[in-house]
Formats: C-alpha cells, sequence, structure tokens
C-alpha cells in the first residue's frame, strides 16, 4: 500500500486528531474544570486507582460532551470550520466491546467519528468528505485477570516517579459524578509537554478526564468535556451510522501501516548498513541542536523504504524520516506556512505541543518533528542534508 505517498498532510493530520480523541474517548471523556456535586473520601494514590482498576464494567456510556482543540493555529492547513480541529460540542457513546461514535456539531457543519473492529471512518460535514483507515484488528479474549495489588500499583508509580512528578488523588465531582484527580508532569525530557490530567468515577472506575497542556499554559491544548454521563446498554444503531452516500472518501488505510503485503522488508539498523542498504542518500549528522544522535534505522516495504534517525531521549527527542523523492510531495503541504531551509522551501507545521517540518532536496523527501519550539525544528533541520 502506497497511500501514505499521496495522502495530504491535511488528511493525515485529520484522521491523527480523530485517532486521539478515539484513544481518549475510548477510556476516558476529557473534561476541563470541576462540577458541582458531592466528592469522594480521600484516598491515597494508589488506593483510589486499585479501586478504580476492581470495578465492573459498564455496560455502555452515554455522554454529552465538548471538545475543545487549541492545539494548532488558527487557519492552519486550510481548515477552519471542522470542529474536530477547533472546537464543538456533541455526544459520545461507547459500547462494552470496543464500538463507538463521537458526534460534534459546529456553525460550519457536523463531524462523526465512528470506530470498531479494526476500522475507524471520520465524516467532515465542512467538507462532505470521509476519511477511513483500517488498523489491526483488536483480539478480544474474555478478561479474567485480577486487578493489580496496591503493592504492585505502588511498584508502577516508583518507576514513573523517577521520570515525573504526580499529584495525590484529589476527590473532585465531574459531570455530577464523584471523582478522583491526578496530574502528571515530566521531570525531564519533556519537550513542550506542561502535565496531564486525569480523572475517573470513583465508584465506577471509567475515566471521566484526560487534558493535555503545554509549558507555561494554563488552558489544555486538547480536551474533551462531558457535561452529562450515564452508564447502561448502548444500541448498535448509535454507533453504527453510515456517512452521506454523496460523501467523498478518502481512504488512508495505507497511512496508517496495514496491508503491508509480501514486500515487507526486514528492518536495518545501524547508520553504515542502513547508508548501504537505502537507495537514496541518508543524512545523519552525530548531533542535532545538542542532541546526540541515539538510533537509525530503515523501514517499510521494499518498494517504498524509508530512513528514521531519533536524536535525544524521551519526550523532548527529535525524529527526522527520510525518503526517495517523490513529485507530488508538496500537493500535500501546500496549506502549511513556508520556511527557508538553507536554499531549499520547506513547510512548517507548529503546535503548542511541538513542530513538524517538510522539506525536499537532493531526491530525498524530509520530515522532521520533536516536542521543541519551530526555531530549534528549522535549525536542526538546516543541519541535515
Amino acid at each position: 500500500m502506497k497511500r501514505l505517498r499521496t495522502a495530504s498532510t491535511k488528511s493525515l493530520i485529520v484522521l491523527g486528531v480523530a485517532v486521539l480523541v478515539v484513544a481518549i474517548s475510548g477510556t476516558a471523556i476529557a473534561v476541563a474544570a470541576k462540577s458541582d456535586g458531592p466528592v469522594p473520601p480521600a484516598k491515597p494514590l494508589t488506593q483510589a486507582l486499585h479501586d478504580a482498576l476492581a470495578a465492573p464494567e459498564p455496560a455502555g456510556v452515554t455522554a454529552r460532551i465538548s471538545f475543545t482543540n487549541n492545539l494548532f493555529p488558527s487557519g492552519a492547513l486550510g481548515i477552519n470550520g471542522s470542529p474536530l480541529m477547533t472546537s464543538g460540542s456533541g455526544r459520545l457513546w461507547l459500547t462494552n466491546d470496543g464500538h463507538g461514535r463521537l458526534e460534534l456539531q459546529s456553525d460550519a457543519g457536523d463531524a462523526q467519528v465512528v470506530w470498531g473492529d479494526g476500522h475507524i471512518s471520520v465524516y467532515d460535514a465542512s467538507s462532505n468528505t470521509v476519511y477511513k483507515a483500517t488498523f489491526a484488528p483488536k483480539t478480544t479474549t474474555q478478561d479474567t485477570q485480577t486487578p493489580p495489588t496496591v503493592e504492585e500499583i505502588q511498584s508502577f508509580l516508583d518507576k514513573l516517579g523517577q521520570d515525573a512528578t504526580i499529584s495525590d488523588a484529589q476527590p473532585t465531582n465531574v459531570a455530577g459524578q464523584p471523582a478522583y484527580r491526578v496530574t502528571v508532569s515530566p521531570k525531564h525530557d519533556g519537550g513542550l509537554l506542561g502535565q496531564a490530567e486525569l480523572a475517573w468515577d470513583a465508584a465506577q472506575g471509567v475515566p471521566l478526564h484526560v487534558a493535555i497542556y503545554a509549558q507555561g499554559s494554563s488552558t489544555p491544548a486538547l480536551a474533551l468535556t462531558a457535561t452529562e454521563i450515564s452508564y447502561g446498554p448502548v444500541a448498535a444503531s448509535d454507533v453504527n451510522v453510515a456517512p452521506p452516500a454523496s460523501a467523498k472518501v478518502v481512504d488512508l488505510s495505507g497511512a496508517t501501516g496495514s496491508g503491508g503485503g509480501s514486500n515487507e522488508a526486514s528492518a536495518v539498523t545501524g547508520l553504515a548498513a542502513v547508508q548501504a542498504a537505502a537507495s537514496f542518500p541518508v543524512s545523519a549528522p552525530d548531533t542535532l541542536v545538542g542532541l546526540p544522535r541515539q538510533d537509525v534505522r530503515l523501514v517499510g516495504p521494499s518498494d517504498d523504504r524509508k530512513a528514521i534517525v531519533v536524536y535525544g531521549h524521551g519526550l523532548g527527542a527529535i525524529v527526522v524520516v527520510e525518503s526517495a523523492a517523490q513529485s507530488d510531495k508538496s500537493s500535500g503541504v501546500a496549506p502549511l506556512p513556508s520556511v527557508a531551509i538553507d536554499g531549499a522551501t520547506g513547510h512548517e507545521l507548529a503546535t503548542q505541543l511541538g513542530t513538524a517540518v517538510l522539506w525536499q532536496r537532493g531526491g530525498v523527501d524530509y520530515v522532521l518533528a520533536g516536542s521543541v519550539p519551530p526555531a530549534a525544528a528549522e535549525a536542526a533541520a538546516r543541519q541535515i542534508g
């Protein structure tokens, strides 16, 4: 599958945002603010987590939500109306077998995200376009495992605490439900990430709050807010909704890594081996903006190999992807602002949590991404090639 070559940056980012929202809503409903109502008794974090993991799984979840996306600058990618790329309110349905639907409304039109059985579709009414992708199907097995003990949870938190600062369990109320809230912030190598927040229903164990903040920001970069929530069976008709027959269909299955086929080649590791095996010149300096090179590998099917070079550690790492130049590359990045990369014209997507730079030079397509500000990303790009 070679759709990654021709899929536009706009399409990939719309799908990426939808996948992120599904990842959040599949296990949690992000909530921006405390709701009035009763709060649970104070508990140690380990006990609050144990009780949540031991709670019986609800038959389903139905909620009214409000989604906020402050990640992308206004007008990025030429998208101004889609609630997935800006903000919107709507509803959420989740079944206990992995199916779900998120419906967002905005003045410019609605967005529908439907997922289950290894498939996801994103319908954007503002452009009358549906984006589809197929993932490796999730194997469903009967979960008979017992929840981790308090001691096991404490051991996990001790390890996490080596790299992150973790708050106590804070009693609160979310969407009318007594809940516990915790914040986690990186101690080092966190890039532009300031902190993440999580809250969960004290009785049901269902996560009710996920929010991601950039450094120095008091408002979340991404938040999915439940204003009402109820638990109980969800009808199949609530999660199986087809887009209009007139909608333009963009299939991004190849961009998600499915359909590798028989021409999938083994990964090659190490700079010398990658440079010898690649059909294009691979540039991998020892350092980028002070970050040491950590890994070099050649991956992908034999007719579309890509070199991946990693600099630094943790969330503050920079990743560079290099591949043979494609003549149609510019069509997908045209909406992005231009930036000069030592004689080449690149395109840049700057967000609160990181920056990506795309450019082409010497027969090679480059994509550099990291949780770094634009100036650092641009400086790193100029050291390559």
